[in-house]
């Protein structure tokens, strides 16, 4: 394919890429995001081709073989789906091939053991779209990934890629940063800033350089939704932020992408070569005159490097820490020039927004907060994995309908919303929307995007102190609040969860949370106090069984439980005294057994392989 160097040449080479598609024979489309490749996706799609052409077919002329990115439903990989069957089947290893071929390829049947089966119902559901982990969604961000190969600049032309690129180029940047600004887009990294607001600040400021960056930083724990955008989907990105560089003035772009995500890396470097080399980059972009490229630069896996200022400083190469909110990126960013950054996410918009109309994006979600919103679900639920939804969905419907409900059968306890610096929301507010400015009040917050999902096991005082240690860790420690304050809370923390706190703590850890969000020098540090806060809020009653009574309520810490064995309930099956790692439970067969205090190292196994309910926490 050839530079194109016009939107009516984009237009026929898109014609001519779309006739030479065969809509009408059998596509294999293997899941090649991390987690299915950790899982040996490679291995199947070497077997898929190999088996293809032993059985006498061709690939690529009777068969289609592609490698797509992350279809979401991470914990089920590898993935495998067939079109047009619209047939997904889970677990796929290499012996399952020969099988999928005779059976399903060639055969038109459908393989029934490796179908999805509800996990209430027990119903095998075999078609994609009609499993409710995918069915209840509606993906916008998400579009894309699953059906295209990530790097095959071809496949997204096939898909109206840089359509919108093309379009924007024939437009005023004023109109441009209108549209963004009538549909209403927030931006998705946590703070929730209005996206075409942050525009117009920076191209009203008079600068002959300005800078737009993408911020793939994404370092929540849990979180993966800007990773699997990268890898799967690395044009929509691109073509985001040429269209937000023309709307602002810049002519130079930075990706600033988290280390430990060498795959989004490597995609995205194939995508800006292949749009580089077709025109979409570099000079005179479709003969329009205007100038832009990008450039990927690697975080070293700095978590406050996610704050924008620290991000910047580190793409200077200077050590990630933040500055002063007063000064504003917008006027003087990177390198002390007008800058915009927004996040994986909020890049991946713009094309759609662009292309279909401000009307259409904000015809989805709630008043304050358009569009939908990628979420990754994990935790003690039933389905984990990639999930995007309308901006205004309950917990409840995002945990029972697309989540299938609390695993095990437990119940249903909190979520934990927006990392680290997120807080936890109690089952009594199930039915709260999922927006901005709801999670925000019910003293948590959108973050980037993770929902933990928590059950009545879950002890809320160490979820807040492992929040906690992870900031304490990944502090800069350029200002005092979170040098010594997010130390000095850890500290009472963790004397709770050992059965050592007084109840004058919780006083000491409400004034620890005040100066940390009133002191604090960037969003890390003021955001800081949130796990403690909501806990505090919520489950405070946790706190005093840990203070007052020195009880975990929820069987967790070590320091405040013991284990013991009921004696009408134990059947002398041996079980436990065999898996325990201590061997520190005796007791003949068939007769109940005794669990020796004194070495007993409280690791729980005991508890997790009884299965008549026999060991008791205390």
């Amino acid at each position: 394919m050839a530079t194109i160097q016009s939107a009516e040449q984009l237009e026929k080479t898109r014609e001519t890429l779309r006739a030479q598609v065969k809509h009408d024979f059998p596509t294999v489309m293997i899941c090649f995001g991390t987690g299915c490749q950790a899982n040996g996706s490679r291995d199947v799609a070497a077997a898929f081709e190999e088996e293809i052409k032993k059985q006498g077919l061709a690939v690529n002329v009777s068969i289609g073989l592609k490698t797509t990115g992350c279809h979401g439903y991470c914990e089920n990989g590898p993935l495998v789906v067939l079109h047009p069957q619209d047939v997904l089947y889970l677990k796929v290893k290499p012996k399952d091939v020969p099988e999928i071929v005779e059976k399903s390829i060639k055969g038109g049947a459908v393989v029934e053991r490796l179908v999805y089966k509800d996990v209430n119902t027990k119903a095998a559901i075999a078609k994609y779209h009609e499993i409710p982990f995918y069915a209840y969604q509606k993906r916008i961000a998400l579009r894309h990934i699953g059906t295209i190969d990530p790097c095959a600049i071809e496949d997204y032309l096939i898909n109206d890629g840089y359509k919108a690129l093309a379009k924007a180029l024939t437009m005023d940047p004023e109109a441009i940063i209108k549209e963004i600004e009538e549909s209403g887009l927030r931006g998705r990294g946590g703070g929730g800033f209005p996206a075409g607001r942050k525009w117009r600040s920076c191209r009203a400021v008079e600068s002959d350089v300005r800078y737009v960056m993408c911020n793939g930083d994404e370092g929540d724990p849990g979180a993966f939704m800007d990773r699997s955008i990268m890898e799967g989907d690395p044009h929509s990105v691109i073509e985001g932020m040429i269209i937000g560089a023309y709307a602002v003035g810049a002519h130079k772009g930075y990706i600033y992408v988290r280390d430990e995500y060498p795959l989004a890396v490597k995609n995205l470097q194939i995508a800006i070569d292949a749009a580089r080399k077709r025109g979409f980059l570099g000079k005179n972009i479709l003969g329009s005159g205007f100038d832009f490229d990008i450039k990927i630069s690697r975080g070293g896996g700095a978590f406050v490097c996610g704050e924008s200022s620290a991000l910047m400083r580190s793409l200077e190469g200077k050590v990630g820490e933040p500055r002063a909110k007063y000064i504003r990126s917008v006027e003087k960013g990177l390198y002390d020039k007008p800058s915009v950054l927004n996040n994986v996410e909020t890049w991946n918009n713009v094309p759609v927004i662009i292309l279909n109309g401000a009307k259409w994006y904000a015809s989805m979600g709630t008043e304050n907060s358009k569009g939908t919103k990628v979420f990754s679900l994990v935790g003690k639920v039933n389905n984990t994995g990639l999930v995007e939804v309308p901006m205004g969905i309950t917990i409840k419907e995002l945990v029972e309908k697309i989540g299938g409900g609390v695993l095990g059968g437990k119940a249903f306890k909190a979520v934990q919303t927006g990392g680290p610096s997120g807080g936890c929301i109690p089952k009594e507010l199930a039915d709260l929307p999922i927006d901005f400015d709801s999670l925000k009040k019910a003293g948590s917050m959108m973050g980037s995007g993770g929902i933990i999902v928590m059950d009545e096991n879950t002890c809320m005082v160490d979820v807040a102190r492992y929040f906690i240690s992870f900031l304490v860790e990944e502090s800069c420690g350029k200002c005092v609040p979170c040098r010594d304050g997010l130390p000095r809370m850890l500290g009472i923390l963790n004397a709770i969860t050992e059965g050592k706190g007084k109840e004058e703590d919780i006083d000491t850890l409400y004034e620890l949370c005040d100066v940390l969000s009133w002191g604090a020098l960037c969003g890390l540090g003021t955001s800081a106090a949130n796990p403690v806060l909501s806990t505090l809020k919520y489950f405070k009653d946790e706190y005093l069984a840990h203070i007052r009574d020195k009880k975990c309520p929820a069987g967790v810490c070590k320091s405040l439980i013991t284990y013991r064995i009921s004696a009408e309930k134990c059947t002398g099956c041996m079980l436990c005294a065999k898996n325990c790692p201590q061997q520190c439970i005796t007791g003949e067969k068939k007769k109940p057994h005794v669990i020796d205090e004194s070495k007993c190292i409280k690791c729980g196994i005991c508890y997790d392989v009884c299965k008549f309910d026999a060991v008791m926490i205390l």
